[in-house]
């Protein structure tokens, strides 16, 4: 059993205390994201709301042989989903399926995120759903064309949730997050004619929810095993999402640096904090790639899947502990939404 520490308090009760964001970061498991409660001068019309309120799940699980990428995303005024097979041997995609669809009649994206939490995505030949199960599971099912998954995420005697609530900048108003630390996985995949066991997978869980601005980009990096896993944010959210998990405890850690060639993503990357607690290089193997442009909205978005090698600390003066080979991705993210 995983021993639960951090250094971060217990979460609020709710996201907005007084009228306001509950500004902080905090290790546990919170039951909703509700931003009615704001009050002036963080509330905003309930147009203004609708089109800027932007909800996500995401699932990254991988192991050996395999990375799986899954998305459901109300963006309010729309929907999409996504789902990813990166076959690590060949260094390719073995599936790349996405589709667009309408919120509320297509897709759900819950504002439980872990607890209670029940999304959804469905469109034609399409079934993707996230549901946490009374066995405090996470029961991650995908059917398109191409790609059957079923799988179970346990959250049981995980290392503590990190839950990140934070201000935003320039036309936002507030965001929240909850990150999952390694899961364990049991399920199965079949993809172009292939079957996959993924028991031996580690899986790790972003429920998101805020109020964004209209011109968002981002610098991502996440990667899990039982023993080391960290999230990096640098971008609309700062460093409120930043954190490190070495041997069951849940750190903070500071500022990133994402250090890359945006034109050459398959170059080597190189990620670090200002704090000095976490300095890795990263070497991609294969990538999900997508531009957008609906002249309304537009995306630019790139997820390298490699492994990350160097070290990690728990504390300044604490010991390096060595990281080599460690699974994860790195993303480079721009969005008019």
């Amino acid at each position: 059993m995983t021993e639960a520490r951090s250094r971060l308090p217990a979460p609020p009760p709710e996201v907005v205390i007084d009228g306001a964001p509950a500004i902080g970061r905090y290790a546990g498991r919170i039951a909703t994201i509700d931003w009615r409660a704001l009050s002036e001068p963080h509330r905003r019309s309930a147009l203004w709301q609708r089109l800027h309120h932007k909800r996500w799940h995401y699932v990254g699980l991988g192991n050996g042989e395999l990375f799986i990428g899954v998305a459901i995303v109300d963006l309010g005024w729309t929907c999409t989903a996504f789902a990813y097979v990166f076959e690590r041997r060949s260094k390719s995609l073995l599936a790349n399926w996405r589709q667009d669809g309408l919120p509320g009649l297509q897709c759900r994206v819950s504002d439980q995120p872990l607890s209670g939490c029940e999304s959804w995505f469905r469109g034609p030949g399409a079934r993707l759903s996230l549901r946490h199960q009374p066995e405090d599971t996470l029961s991650l099912k995908v059917q398109t064309a191409g790609i059957d998954l079923q799988a179970e995420l346990s959250l049981t005697d995980a290392a503590p949730m990190l839950l990140a609530i934070g201000r935003i900048e320039n036309g936002g108003v507030a965001h929240a997050t909850q990150k999952s630390p390694a899961l364990m996985v049991k399920g199965q995949l079949k993809v172009g004619g292939q079957a996959f066991s993924l028991d031996d997978a580690i899986a790790s869980v972003d429920a998101s929810n805020g109020l964004l601005a209209r011109n968002t980009d981002w610098r991502w990096a996440c990667a899990h095993s039982p023993e080391v896993g960290f999230n990096l944010q640098n971008g609309y959210f700062g460093a409120n999402e930043n954190a490190l998990w070495l041997q069951g405890e849940l750190i903070p850690l500071g500022a990133a640096r994402f250090e890359f060639e945006p034109k050459q993503p398959m170059a080597p990357w190189r990620v670090s904090t200002d704090d000095g607690l976490l300095d890795l290089s990263f070497s991609p193997e294969g990538a999900r790639q997508e531009d957008r442009n609906l002249f309304i909205a537009a995306s630019h978005y790139i997820q390298p899947v490699g492994t990350f090698s160097g070290q990690v600390k728990a504390s300044k003066d604490a010991l390096p502990f060595a990281v080599k080979g460690l699974l994860g991705v790195t993303e480079d993210h721009q969005s008019r939404w």
